[in-house]
């Protein structure tokens, strides 16, 4: 696992647990829930961003690897 679908699972987590937060708020009547559960979805989103954004990162990698490796073999 690189370190872009670490952050991208950090902030996806950390995002849930503002929603979470967010709602507990608004069932004891805080003016601030809607703050939070704003805030909770834009990390969220970011964080399901950067896991995205680390998978193709990792599937180009290695494609780059590949085409590499054959062209190597080619030249031999």
């Amino acid at each position: 696992m690189n370190k872009y679908v670490q952050r991208g699972f950090l902030g996806a987590s950390l995002g849930a647990a503002l929603c979470v937060l967010g709602t507990f708020l608004m069932k004891q009547d805080f003016p601030i829930y809607k703050w939070v559960l704003v805030l909770g979805v834009i990390v969220f989103g970011i964080g399901f961003l950067t896991i995205l954004y680390g998978l193709i990162r990792k599937i180009e990698r290695r494609s780059i690897l590949d085409e590499r490796k054959e062209r190597q073999q080619n030249d031999e």
